[in-house]
């Protein structure tokens, strides 16, 4: 499984509308507005690199209202329960 963060930025009157057809999209799992320079942040999870062009570059940057896209791809994934059993090892 890979997972892109794809960074967007929208019309401000349209981004509830581009949030909500961006989580309709094949493989958003999530989308989140947030503050700051960027209007929305969504979590891409597909099987294969090919499948992350296909949402982003095929239909997520076509949704009506986006004006700009950047995309990251995790190699890792951190959770707090796996951070706590890190910091935890060798503890007694």
């Amino acid at each position: 499984m890979i997972t892109a963060i794809v960074f967007v930025n929208a019309e401000v009157s349209r981004i509830p509308d581009v949030a909500r057809e961006i989580a309709g999209l094949a493989g958003v799992s999530e989308v989140y507005s947030v503050t700051g320079e960027l209007d929305l942040i969504a979590l891409v999870r597909v099987s294969s690199i090919d499948d992350v062009a296909a949402v982003v570059a095929d239909h997520l940057n076509k949704v009506p209202g986006v004006t700009r896209t950047q995309t990251h791809i995790a190699f890792r994934a951190y959770s707090a329960h796996d951070l706590e059993a890190a910091f935890s090892l060798g503890a007694e």
